[in-house]
């Protein structure tokens, strides 16, 4: 009925493995972000964990202000972590798969 069942497990397995794989190697995959004037820069990775924040003093009299360009820049800089880290998991997800007829998700 489902042919080589130890097939498709074996395959199950390498794509968890691959899916560990690829979250490691998000860990390394950095991404760096700026407010629009460039007072305020981060650093993520791609598994959303803050590395770096770097504040003009500028900033630093006016907390408001800084709040206000603190939350958009890491906002911005998670939004595009969180788009890498998905398009990645997806593509180590897909790629260990078995083919299963009826289990196509990952179109």
């Amino acid at each position: 009925m489902f042919g080589d069942l130890s097939g498709m497990m074996d395959k199950l397995k390498k794509a968890q493995e691959k899916v560990e794989e690829t979250k490691l190697r998000l860990n390394t995959v950095l991404i760096d972000e700026a407010s629009a004037d460039g007072n305020i820069k981060v650093t993520v990775t791609a598994n959303r964990e803050i590395k770096a924040i770097s504040i003009n003093e500028s900033l630093l009299n006016d907390t408001e202000e800084l709040e206000d360009y603190l939350i958009l820049t890491l906002n911005k800089a998670l939004k595009r972590a969180g788009e890498i880290n998905e398009q990645e998991m997806a593509i180590a997800a897909k790629s260990g798969m078995p083919n299963i007829p009826g289990m196509d998700m990952f179109k």
